[in-house]
């Protein structure tokens, strides 16, 4: 019975430590979510700028006029 218990302690024990790991992986793997996101977001004002510039310029270029 001594056994038993040692043997349930010991799991409970494995199990705590993984519990303990896997809620700081996820908390680090939601600060580089974050951090994606506004990445992502800076990458998107910079796309929409250059679709903007490039607008503008073939708005100067002169039609071809076949």
């Amino acid at each position: 019975m001594d056994a038993e218990f040692s043997s349930l302690e010991d799991k409970v024990g494995l199990l705590a430590r993984l519990c303990h790991q896997l809620r700081g992986d996820n908390r680090q793997l939601r600060q580089q979510v974050l951090a994606l996101q506004q990445e992502n977001q800076q990458l998107k004002g910079k796309v929409e700028g250059a679709k903007q510039r490039v607008a503008a310029i073939l708005e100067r270029l002169p039609e071809d006029e076949a």
